[in-house]
């Protein structure tokens, strides 16, 4: 028997998934995988490499970044120690010796 779930518009229990989402073939209803599986998937950090990242990890900038309303630049090698993760477009927190504190992207740092 398939696992995959009922419907949620119609209760069918004939869906079935297609490239990353669930099809209901009686009312054409299609929704996401992700929204289906609440699970912590959903809230895992991970950097450009892919490793899992957490609160207090230590990171090392993969790429110079040019700091926003200012000539500074973050440049190659540049570690954040202590980071914080938090919800948003840059999802991490954290404190630059030279800096000061800035929000980064998790796709422009590896795990140190």
């Amino acid at each position: 028997m398939s696992d995959l779930p009922s419907c949620p518009e119609c209760s069918s229990e004939y869906t079935y998934e297609d490239r990353g989402l669930y099809v209901c073939p009686e009312c054409a209803h299609e929704w996401s995988v992700e929204t289906d599986n609440e699970s912590a998937d959903s809230a895992v950090i991970r950097d450009a490499h892919g490793n899992v990242l957490a609160d207090g990890d230590s990171v090392t900038v993969i790429k110079d970044l040019k700091v926003k309303g200012s000539s500074l630049v973050v440049k190659v090698g540049t570690k954040a120690k202590n980071i914080r993760l938090v919800d948003g477009d840059h999802d991490i927190d954290c404190k630059i010796d030279g800096i000061g504190a800035m929000k980064l992207k998790s796709e422009f740092v590896k795990k140190a």
